[in-house]
């Protein structure tokens, strides 16, 4: 049965679109893995596969040098990765638009993912990043939508977490 929970990656897709993003750079998960298809099928945006998440911040950075709005997209245990990188957008003022999809909350079967994901939210905001939570699906686009407008209008660092409850339970 489908809970509503599917539909969401095509309307986040779909508010990126309206932003107009044209560039996304990711570190393979499998909670962003419909909108990771959804995007890099589109020929109008550019896509990049990360190595690490702190890359996509200064490609992210670069793309808005060049004209071009970016996104990233990450996990949450990626999130601590990060951390150095984000005084980046923050002293040069560049636009900062990620999506994060949270591990560790709802229904979690592995610890490790536990510690980061108490503190994805902490470190961003220590880090200057406003934050935008998504837990149900109809949350998601309006979500980004809301995001994109800071970040592309008004210059801010956003980050859109995707709680794991609008995820759904992982199962191996």
């Amino acid at each position: 049965m489908d809970d509503g929970r599917a539909g969401w990656p095509e309307t986040v897709f779909a508010a990126l679109k309206a932003a107009d993003v044209r560039h996304m750079s990711y570190v393979p998960d499998a909670g962003h893995a419909a909108l990771i298809t959804r995007m890099s099928a589109d020929p109008e945006i550019a896509t990049h596969v990360l190595t690490t998440e702190e890359e996509g911040v200064a490609i992210a950075a670069g793309a808005w040098l060049g004209g071009v709005r970016s996104v990233i997209l990450m996990q949450s245990s990626g999130v601590g990765n990060c951390v150095n990188m984000l005084s980046l957008p923050a002293m040069t003022r560049a636009p900062l638009l990620m999506l994060v999809t949270m591990r560790g909350e709802w229904a979690e079967f592995n610890p490790w993912q536990a510690p980061m994901s108490r503190a994805t939210q902490t470190v961003l905001e220590a880090m200057g990043v406003r934050i935008l939570r998504a837990d149900a699906p109809e949350d998601a686009a309006e979500a980004v939508s809301a995001a994109a407008t800071m970040a592309y209008e008004a210059d801010g660092q956003v980050a859109v977490l995707f709680g794991q409850r609008l995820l759904g339970r992982k199962t191996w």
